[in-house]
């Protein structure tokens, strides 16, 4: 599937013909720079449990977009923290500037960390990010753990710039944090039988055989971009399945 055909499918099965809630905003250094967002309650039976960030503001006089998706599983408070205090804590690094990648690697550490520490108040759920810092409308840093993407349109081709994270893939370091993956209860692998990914914020019960690890990755911006989209499996494993 091409870039703009998952554009169109993603309008058509998702935003519809005339969304009201679209988040519409857009950059002040390229105006014809813009974003938009919705959500979209899935078929499960508790509250919705994703989160998302969508913003251009001014820090140290450079233009950054700010934008992630983070999909909760078992409770909404961990998505919750990280829309307030992920990207706070991506900015405070000393480095950010000049190691931009190593730093968001820094940040989603302390705040998993900080996740866990607060268990007791935020309770043992976890959440998948991606999260996209697109620095003065030309350098995009890309980051994420679990199974939410980014992908990129250029000249038309869609470019994925996340990898999913799933215990298939990583069952080897699963084991050897002492963990295991079974497809146990249903038909998905799964850590120690239960989480459908192998990186994740929080899951203090699973922590141990889990990672919090982003892959990051750069990308510059230039004539042939022509959209990025961030959304979490519901999309990519659902919406475009059907």
């Amino acid at each position: 599937m091409t870039g703009k055909e998952i554009f169109h499918k993603m309008k058509e099965k998702v935003l519809g013909s005339s969304d009201p809630d679209s988040g519409k905003g857009k950059s002040k250094m390229k105006k014809h720079i813009t974003h938009g967002f919705h959500l979209v309650k899935g078929r499960s039976g508790h509250a919705m449990e994703d989160y998302l960030v969508a913003q251009f503001k001014q820090v140290d006089n450079k233009e950054l977009g700010l934008f992630a998706i983070f999909d909760g599983h078992s409770g909404h408070s961990v998505p919750d923290y990280l829309k307030s205090h992920l990207f706070d804590n991506i900015l405070k690094e000393p480095n950010f500037w000049t190691e931009p990648a190593e730093a968001v690697k820094r940040a989603y550490s302390i705040t998993d960390s900080t996740i866990l520490d607060k268990s007791g108040e935020l309770g043992r759920g976890g959440s998948t990010a991606v999260t996209a810092i697109l620095i003065n409308c030309y350098k995009l840093l890309v980051a994420n753990i679990g199974d939410s993407r980014a992908v990129l349109c250029k000249n038309g081709v869609a470019k994925q710039l996340s990898v999913d994270h799933e215990p298939s893939i990583e069952s080897e370091d699963i084991k050897n944090r002492g963990g295991f993956v079974s497809n146990f209860p249903g038909d998905v692998p799964r850590v120690d039988g239960q989480l459908a990914v192998s990186r994740a914020f929080g899951d203090k019960s699973l922590k141990i055989h889990l990672s919090s690890e982003p892959y990051v990755t750069v990308e510059m911006i230039e004539d042939d971009a022509e959209f990025l989209i961030l959304a979490s499996d519901g999309l990519w494993k659902v919406t475009f399945e059907k």
